[in-house]
């Protein structure tokens, strides 16, 4: 037991010796932790940045132009009106998220198609492939203009008027044996004698005395936005972020998780250098004159990885001490459950650095490995882009990652504000990662 707690001292005075090591280790998580939570909202309320599209309008008609101002209204976008060329060299160059284009005879055939029977006409959209999430919502959003304006003119505008004439007229034409003819032409010639109430009630309310004009042209202006608002959702929306405790008070503080992911990522990377430091012993002499000692192979190896384990666990705990009295993070669910994930992913790190040392044959080879393997790990571990925006395949993939039950396991103490039951999952998963990592690395150093 001497010798072991002599040779953690040893590990634990050169670590601490080496204040680049130290420096880098401590100070660059808290800075990249710092950045990507405030880019990610930080602890205050912001509003979500705007998507930005262009629209290319080559329609004169009402319905197009309503469309247009449609879309500037909408609080999540910002709308500038460019020229087709322009605006494809914009999304080319990733400058805007999408333009969308109005092609001519828009409107017309779109008030033509919304009954059916006549050829749907098409919106152009240009978009980056790297924004395929930002697609689908402003699609959503076309949408719902478009199906607004569209039939706010059919059911109220000069231009329904029209077209309910023109179909009239169309159908009277049509073979008597067409099936669909009869129901179309009671609709349409229902929907005809509504627009002709409607025009007769603007013109009595326009004609009214004067003791009634304010009542009738209160009741004209209901008239007219009812009509000329056209459909709309039926339903809106009331948002709730899922947090810990009261959502009005407790608000997301993006730091939790950005604190998370890069203290993760660091102290890996601290795990790869004690692997190295390792290789190095082995290359000057170093380790066979310290295996010559009184001492047998499990003590040196369990002595590297408790030392290591423990400096992890420091870095960890200082991390969030910062992030805490700083970034006024909360650990708003279990606080045994957060220093078991913490010891857990200490110790999972610890035998990662033993795994390195083991099969590592020299320290430039086995450096630029485990670098590569370190960041794909943190990687798929939602720390750098959120794991919900891979694919689902490769969602399902990452649970065998030992650092997205690491980050989740942080996630879920922090901000998420879940229990202790939440953090044994995390903390088993990394044990037995540990344990396994651990196992192979001490086979294979006996082997050599």
């Amino acid at each position: 037991m001497t010798a072991l707690i002599a040779l953690i001292r040893k590990d634990l005075i050169l670590f601490l010796a080496d204040r680049r090591a130290l420096l880098l280790n401590l100070v660059m998580p808290i800075l990249l932790g710092a950045f990507f939570g405030f880019v990610t909202g930080g602890r205050e309320a912001k509003d979500a940045a705007k998507i930005e599209i262009a629209v290319i309008s080559q329609d004169d008609h009402v319905i197009s132009q309503k469309i247009v101002k449609g879309l500037k209204e909408e609080a999540t976008l910002s709308v500038k009106e460019l020229p087709l060329e322009e605006a494809k060299a914009l999304v080319l160059k990733g400058k805007l998220n999408m333009a969308v284009l109005i092609p001519e005879k828009f409107g017309d055939q779109a008030g033509g198609a919304l009954f059916g029977g006549r050829e749907k006409p098409e919106l152009l959209i240009f978009y980056d492939p790297s924004q395929t999430a930002v697609l689908a919502m402003v699609k959503g959003m076309l949408t719902q203009q478009v199906m607004q304006s569209v039939s706010a003119e059919m059911f109220g505008g000069k231009s329904g008027t029209k077209f309910i004439d023109q179909s009239l007229q169309e159908l009277e034409k049509m073979d008597e044996a067409n099936k669909n003819k009869g129901e179309l032409h009671d609709f349409l010639g229902s929907l005809k004698k509504f627009q002709l109430s409607q025009q007769k009630t603007e013109v009595a309310d326009t004609a009214a005395t004067a003791d009634s004009a304010s009542a009738s042209a209160a009741k004209s202006t209901d008239a007219a936005k009812a009509v000329n608002t056209g459909l709309s959702m039926p339903f809106v929306t009331k948002d709730q972020a899922m947090t810990a405790g009261d959502p009005v008070t407790n608000k997301y503080n993006g730091y939790a998780h950005s604190f998370a992911g890069m203290s993760v990522q660091f102290i890996l990377f601290m795990a790869i250098d004690a692997g190295i430091g390792i290789l190095l012993a082995r290359r000057l002499g170093l380790w066979n004159r310290l295996l010559a000692a009184p001492v047998g192979l499990n003590t040196v190896l369990i002595a590297r990885a408790l030392s290591c384990a423990l400096i992890a666990c420091g870095l960890m705990c200082f991390i969030f001490l910062v992030a805490v009295f700083v970034f006024n993070v909360h650990i708003a669910g279990s606080l045994p459950g957060f220093i078991g994930v913490v010891i857990s992913f200490s110790l999972m790190t610890a035998s990662f650095g033993l795994l390195i040392a083991a099969f590592g044959k020299t320290p430039e080879a086995a450096r630029g490995i485990s670098v590569f393997a370190t960041l794909i790990m943190v990687m798929l571990s939602g720390a750098w882009m959120p794991s919900f925006m891979f694919p689902q395949w490769l969602q399902s993939l990452t649970l065998i990652v030992p650092t997205r039950w690491a980050v989740d396991g942080l996630d879920a103490m922090t901000w998420r504000g879940l229990g202790l039951d939440a953090a044994l999952p995390a903390i088993g998963v990394q044990l037995a990662f540990a344990a396994v990592f651990g196992v192979i690395a001490l086979w294979r150093f006996r082997k050599n």
